[in-house]
């Protein structure tokens, strides 16, 4: 997709060098980063230079190809997987690109180790802009649905960053929106600031503003009332782990979306490729939810008067915090799940059929 009408992915690899975009700066400032060891990969993970299941997902493949260029020795490079995974704990598709890689390179002490790995992980990433494209023309489908039933204007509401800056292109949940917008249907997306880091403001606003998709940002706790008033036609949203039952793990917030729009009669969909389905956990109460620093509550980060990023402490210290990062949406109040292999009920059989 575009910034500043230029095509960008990413992530990519160059010279022996993983290039990503820093999105810790955005939307003020757009910076692309190199990561260089397996020590700066694991770090973006943790510091959410990069974010999104899909997107960690790549990053990691690449950090293990940069472990390589650092010491081909089998015990280190199994290090670094386990360093990897524990980075950052409740998005599925860390481990599954983790273990894919370790697949192919477990036991390869040639020289051809490195151009294995390589190739993998540039497989791993252009397998998931496939998949967030296919995602994107299955859910074309659903909102072409509702604007010919409504012909008008379609409003989507979505939580969290579930776009191309959360995968390698397109991204999941926004991906039927550039669709539909491509091909002229006309619509607006409800964006929710999702505090504490305002991935929704800072990212989703920002980067659907560089595709001319008409949007506005609104308050975490706006959604229901938008419901309530008929000013929402949809919910669209990504997850970072989907149990194979249909239960999903998302930003924390989702689940109280979810619940407003099961109230007023929305459909609530969610969008993911296959690689962030979890056919292992059975009951979402295992599935480890990540806590950050309290700090990202108690801050906030943004422009002075004079174009300077400023950080601000927003509540007063003696103050305490929990920063829980993600919350659970059970399978009732999911309308469908939007894979790549197509639209499925949020249920065992539903996930079953389709990927069976």
């Amino acid at each position: 997709m575009k910034i500043e009408q230029k095509e960008y992915r990413t992530i990519w690899f160059e010279n022996n060098i993983v290039k990503i975009i820093d999105q810790t700066k955005l939307p003020h400032r757009f910076v692309i980063k190199d990561i260089k060891t397996i020590k700066d990969a694991v770090n973006a993970i943790k510091a959410m230079e990069v974010r999104g299941a899909p997107l960690i997902g790549a990053t990691a493949a690449y950090g293990l190809v940069l472990s390589i260029l650092e010491n081909k020795d089998q015990s280190f490079l199994k290090n670094s997987a386990n360093d990897l995974i524990k980075s950052r704990p409740t998005a599925i598709n860390l481990k599954w690109a983790v273990d894919r890689m370790m697949k192919k390179i477990s036991g390869v002490n040639s020289n051809k180790i490195f151009e294995i790995a390589l190739n993998e992980a540039k497989e791993i990433a252009e397998e998931d802009e496939k998949f967030c494209e296919k995602i994107g023309l299955h859910g074309l489908k659903i909102i072409e649905d509702i604007h010919n039933k409504k012909k008008d204007t379609i409003n989507i509401l979505t939580h969290c960053n579930a776009g191309w800056l959360a995968t390698i292109n397109w991204g999941t949940a926004t991906s039927p929106i550039y669709h539909a917008h491509k091909k002229g249907i006309p619509l607006h997306v409800w964006v929710d600031e999702t505090r504490p880091r305002n991935q929704g403001a800072n990212l989703t606003s920002f980067e659907l503003n560089e595709e001319h998709v008409p949007n506005t940002v609104i308050a975490d706790n706006t959604g229901g009332l938008l419901m309530q008033r008929g000013k929402v036609d949809m919910c669209i949203v990504g997850t970072d782990r989907t149990l194979a039952n249909g239960d999903v793990c998302n930003k924390i917030g989702t689940y109280l979306k979810a619940l407003a729009a099961k109230d007023n009669n929305i459909p609530f969909y969610v969008a993911l490729p296959s690689s962030t389905i979890d056919w292992n956990i059975k009951d979402h109460k295992d599935i480890p939810i990540e806590e950050r620093n309290s700090e990202e509550l108690s801050y906030i980060e943004g422009l002075d008067d004079k174009g300077n990023v400023k950080k601000l402490q927003i509540y007063p210290k003696k103050s305490k915090a929990m920063n829980l990062a993600f919350d659970v949406t059970p399978a009732k109040y999911v309308t469908g799940l939007i894979t790549e292999k197509g639209v499925c009920d949020a249920s065992t059989e539903g996930i079953k059929n389709l990927f069976k």
